[in-house]
């Protein structure tokens, strides 16, 4: 556990901690890959300046003194000792640079997101409460290049412009949820992958789907858009039960 004076010499010490929470929950709902996939948060005004977990190192382990804090805008990065994952660098860092309001950006390829990723048609319907959280609000990439170095970051940010959009379903390739603070886009994402399960599994049985109307899921989506502090609840108990268990993610 770092000494209070070692953490005030790191910037950000709150959302560092957030981060290595949310990432340590991540691992633990088997939504991560290996040593693979990434989260960002910006921590300038204008998001250029961004923490991302550091590259090769599995989501369960990450602590929040192990987040890197890098410059969208810095062409030496991928020079760093420390340099991130390319394909991180490449997409995270497009995003931060091109899309300001993105402030948070979590890429990972889930189970039930990444096989909804993998139909030919990846549109989510609005079949319960948590796909309808989603209704008008997520673009599907149909367009899939390759694996994200700056190039493929760059297409995948244009997709994001719309600030209604909150993820892209990335077709042949898995999810990027995006959201104003750690604890909204954990919960976005957590819920994504609840819906993208509840739809596949409705699917598998074969059976028609009672799809709600445009009108009621928009209403849905409103009103849960509008739910008061769930997600900072959310991740305040993640957090609470990882320090029971004494868990090392905030050193």
């Amino acid at each position: 556990m770092l000494k209070v004076a070692d953490q005030q010499n790191l910037t950000n010490w709150q959302e560092r901690v957030d981060m290595a929470a949310a990432l340590r929950w991540t691992a633990r709902l088997n939504m991560h890959e290996a040593v693979a996939n990434h989260f960002s948060l910006a921590v300038s005004d204008d998001g250029s300046r961004f923490l991302m977990n550091p590259n090769q190192v599995h989501f369960g382990r990450v602590r929040a003194s192990d987040l890197l804090l890098l410059n969208a805008n810095d062409p030496t990065t991928m020079q760093r000792p420390d340099a991130p994952d390319p394909t991180a660098w490449g997409l995270h860092g497009s995003i931060h640079r091109l899309c300001p309001h993105a402030r948070c950006v979590m890429h990972v390829h889930s189970i039930y997101a990444t096989v909804l990723a993998c139909l030919a048609d990846s549109a989510l319907p609005p079949i319960d409460q948590n796909t309808a959280t989603f209704f008008g609000r997520y673009v599907v990439d149909e367009n899939f290049g390759g694996l994200a170095f700056e190039d493929e970051g760059k297409r995948c940010a244009g997709m994001l412009t719309d600030p209604k959009v909150k993820v892209m379903i990335m077709g042949n390739h898995g999810v990027l949820v995006i959201g104003e603070t750690v604890a909204d886009t954990f919960n976005r994402l957590y819920y994504f992958e609840r819906a993208a399960e509840t739809y596949i599994r409705a699917l598998q049985t074969g059976m028609p789907l009672r799809v709600l109307s445009d009108e009621v899921a928009e209403k849905t989506a409103q009103e849960l858009e509008d739910y008061p502090d769930q997600a900072e609840h959310h991740l305040s108990e993640l957090k609470a039960i990882l320090d029971d268990e004494k868990d090392p993610y905030a050193s």
